[in-house]
């Protein structure tokens, strides 16, 4: 029996398995090699970009009770307490449901009781911004002279929010999204282990889709193997399932606007909504393809910031279509799609936003207006 939550099950449990964030791996295991583990950490990033794997990882090295390698063993009993969420001296706190001083006053006295197996107490505070001021005040007070047994990991999407007096006191790593073809390779490698016949192209939407968010891919492609079972899983089962778009849907569409084929275009956007596909994410796809456009069109050397994005052949196109628009055009172009993209999340009518802003472009670029 599959089991579909894939984020879960493979899960990192350690630092030589976690994929993208090599900067912050590389400092970390340096500091537990040398025995120079702080007493804060600040763990910054997007969404599903691995701030709570790695803060779990860095609590089981820690108190790993086979100090043999920076590598936590995951065969110990603090290893294992860790990896089966029963142990005593990881702490995981969610600062958005438990945000008061209250909160984090019964943390302060949570702080004094020594580990009961590992050396250090851990404290991962998940969505650390969302703390209150008071909150944040009582917990500096811990942070500026915590106990030798105590480290305080503080996880955020938004560290800008982070209290500068909090920032000070932490040591700071900064997260990124992952790249597409880091996805791609870490999807195949699921799809490998779950038996799973599944077409590279259809990974490869999967993994731009996700926005670099690896968490969001894995969730996206359990539910296409819940949905096609043993069954080779290719791009039509991506689109049917997901609901996502191809690029290349998009390049079509674009075609169009650069012949100034308002009615074609139209008649195009209601073709797609009859089918069922997500229109919000369809003019989302638009606006990154118009991005590429943009970029090329620009300079034909910045095509290498996008060649991740695309396959050769699409590219190849990408950069014949944008010699069909201005600068200023393209500009524009992206300009009234974001205005629509917003309208639409917000109308009662997303379709009618989506034509309107069709109509504008097509227009536009015929009369020659930017």
């Amino acid at each position: 029996m599959i089991n579909l939550v894939l984020y879960r099950k493979y899960r990192p449990q350690k630092f030589s398995e976690v994929v993208g964030q090599e900067h912050v791996i590389k400092t970390l295991t340096s500091a537990l090699k040398s025995g120079k583990v702080a007493h804060a950490y600040l763990f910054a990033g997007p969404r599903g970009t691995g701030k709570t794997t790695v803060a779990r990882i860095l609590a089981k090295a820690v108190n790993c009770l086979d100090d043999s390698s920076y590598e936590p063993c995951n065969k110990c009993e603090s290893c294992l307490d860790i990896m089966d969420g029963r142990a005593m001296d990881l702490i995981e706190i969610d600062a958005a449901s438990n945000r008061g001083i209250e909160e984090i006053r019964e943390l302060r006295e949570r702080v004094r009781f020594t580990p009961t197996r590992g050396k250090y107490k851990v404290f991962v505070i998940d969505e650390a911004h969302q703390l209150t001021k008071d909150a944040f005040s009582a917990l500096l007070k811990t942070l500026e002279e915590p106990p030798a047994h105590v480290i305080f990991i503080l996880a955020t999407t938004e560290p800008y929010k982070m209290l500068p007096t909090i920032l000070s006191r932490v040591q700071r790593f900064d997260f990124r999204k992952f790249s597409l073809n880091d996805i791609v390779k870490r999807l195949e490698m699921i799809a490998g282990k779950e038996g799973i016949k599944v077409n590279e192209k259809a990974l490869r939407i999967i993994a731009l889709n996700s926005e670099g968010h690896m968490r969001d891919a894995e969730s996206m492609f359990g539910q296409v193997i819940a949905f096609c079972g043993d069954k080779e899983i290719g791009v039509e089962d991506i689109e049917n399932i997901l609901g996502i778009v191809d690029i290349n849907l998009a390049i079509k569409f674009i075609d169009l606007l650069a012949q100034k084929k308002s009615a074609e275009a139209l008649t195009f956007i209601d073709k797609f909504v009859n089918q069922g596909y997500d229109l919000v994410q369809f003019v989302e796809s638009l606006i990154t393809y118009s991005r590429i456009l943009l970029l090329v069109r620009v300079s034909r050397d910045l095509s290498k910031l996008v060649k991740e994005e695309l396959s050769a052949e699409q590219l190849n196109t990408a950069l014949k279509q944008a010699e069909q628009f201005s600068i200023q055009e393209l500009s524009k172009t992206m300009e009234i799609f974001i205005e629509a993209l917003y309208r639409m999340k917000h109308s009662s009518f997303p379709q009618v936003e989506a034509e309107l802003a069709t109509v504008e472009i097509c227009e536009r670029h015929y009369s020659g207006v930017v």
